[in-house]
């Protein structure tokens, strides 16, 4: 069978996020760039004859950490070894690095086989967005207007590597707004809302205490239209994620298992209200 596996050029990222799509994982509208900016040789497709027929994100941060994720093989073209072809190809180009990605627990196994070993789990929950009725005299400011140093700063606490350029686009993307809690010029929580297929998605949602992700998710639902379905990415060993969750009467309706090959790195999950990226953590 003639495959061909290679790096996907910028303007063929639509495609990988269509495969997405059709797996129901209801992608952002504009991700896109922000994951291609992530690393921009981080991503393979496997092609016959000129067309898509599968696809890996194997995105490298720093030369130190990767992570695995849109690893997606067309349903017509399942059962012929593409996956493990891109499998194979994907973590050759991580080799050296400690690696993570988010997966269904139902892979589990197959992920231990090749090295991985669970490190949490994490629940995807879902709601609508609700006129907050705020008053305004919480210290929010907009994401734009926070010293970028500091953000990536404050985001290496929560995500083991620097990711500047990935970060730069994130918070740059349309559709999508950005909120910071500034606490006497101290950056002490923030978050994006995103345009997704369907609805909208709070990624990454930070706080240093419940009551700054409480009023940050109102904040951020506020930017959008009542109604609308929001969906709340939550690591399951922040209690106090999962006590908002519940609070705000959310439903559960996915879960995936982060897992890692090599040491798990060390990151602040206590301020991780709301994980940025199943696709890129």
């Amino acid at each position: 069978m003639d495959i061909r596996i290679r790096t996907l050029r910028r303007g063929e990222m639509p495609v990988v996020i269509e495969f997405a799509a059709r797996e129901g994982w209801n992608p952002g509208l504009h991700d896109a760039d922000p994951f291609h900016a992530a690393d921009p040789g981080g991503f393979l497709v496997a092609e016959h004859q000129g067309q898509a027929v599968g696809c890996i994100g194997a995105v490298s941060y720093a030369g130190r950490f990767g992570f695995i994720g849109l690893y997606i093989v067309a349903p017509d073209w399942r059962g012929r070894g593409i996956g493990r072809r891109l499998w194979a190809k994907g973590m050759a180009r991580l080799a050296g690095h400690v690696v993570g990605l988010d997966g269904v627990p139902a892979q589990q196994d197959n992920y231990r086989k090749s090295g991985f070993s669970l490190a949490w789990q994490n629940i995807r929950f879902a709601g609508t967005a609700r006129r907050s009725g705020r008053t305004g005299d919480a210290p929010i400011v907009p994401l734009r207007d926070v010293d970028f140093a500091a953000l990536c700063a404050d985001e290496r606490r929560i995500f083991p590597a620097p990711r500047e350029a990935f970060l730069r686009a994130w918070i740059a993307m349309p559709e999508a707004t950005g909120l910071a809690w500034m606490d006497q010029g101290r950056l002490a929580g923030w978050g994006l809302i995103r345009r997704c297929r369907e609805g909208h998605k709070i990624g990454p949602l930070v706080a240093d205490r419940p009551e700054v992700a409480s009023t940050l998710y109102a904040a951020l639902c506020d930017s959008v239209p009542e109604g609308d379905p929001v969906y709340l990415d939550v690591p399951m060993p922040n209690a106090d994620a999962l006590a908002l969750a519940r609070a705000l009467g959310l439903r559960s309706v996915f879960e995936t298992a982060r897992m890692y090959a090599g040491t798990a790195p060390a990151c602040e999950l206590q301020r991780l209200y709301g994980i940025t990226s199943f696709e890129l953590g």
